[in-house]
């Protein structure tokens, strides 16, 4: 795989310990997200979201994460043990309750998402304009209701100048 996302070093003020020693692993292993996902049984985002220090990690994707990525797991196991301190980057939030919790989503997995996108398709962005997007109400086995959000958004690389 010739894209793999990297910790930008001017987030690291901004980000757990965990974040650098995890990225150090995941770098000197030359390995993307979606492997380390398949190899602890975790989806993609969820995966780069706890490299963020934006999810919690179970002391069984501790274990797994240590083995994979060849870091001690007391070392893990302390750097990972307390809860997010989620969405550091961001001073404003939305007022709108609804429009709060899509702002959430976007702080809390924000970089998550772009680390996943940049090791898919390369350094780029996606478009807000060549873009679709769809809301689909699903209910589960329970009765209980979800709402489903699809973001489409054509990409687009960055121009080398």
């Amino acid at each position: 795989m010739s894209h793999l996302a990297t910790l930008d070093t001017s987030l690291q003020n901004r980000l757990p310990a965990s974040a650098l020693t995890m990225f150090d692993a995941k770098a000197n292993k030359k390995l993307s997200f979606e492997t380390i996902a398949k190899e602890i049984g975790r989806e993609e985002v969820a995966v780069a979201a706890m490299f963020y220090g934006q999810a919690r990690a179970s002391e069984e994707d501790i274990k797994k994460l240590s083995s994979l990525l060849g870091v001690q797991h007391s070392l893990l196991e302390q750097q990972l043990q307390g809860f997010p301190d989620r969405g550091r980057t961001i001073d404003m939030p939305p007022k709108e309750p609804l429009i709060y919790r899509l702002f959430e989503i976007v702080q809390n997995y924000g970089y998550a998402y772009k680390a996943v996108l940049n090791e898919k398709f390369g350094d780029g962005i996606m478009s807000a304009i060549a873009f679709s997007t769809k809301v689909e109400k699903e209910t589960d086995k329970d009765g209980n209701n979800w709402a489903v959000i699809t973001l489409r958004g054509k990409w687009l690389p960055y121009s080398r100048f």
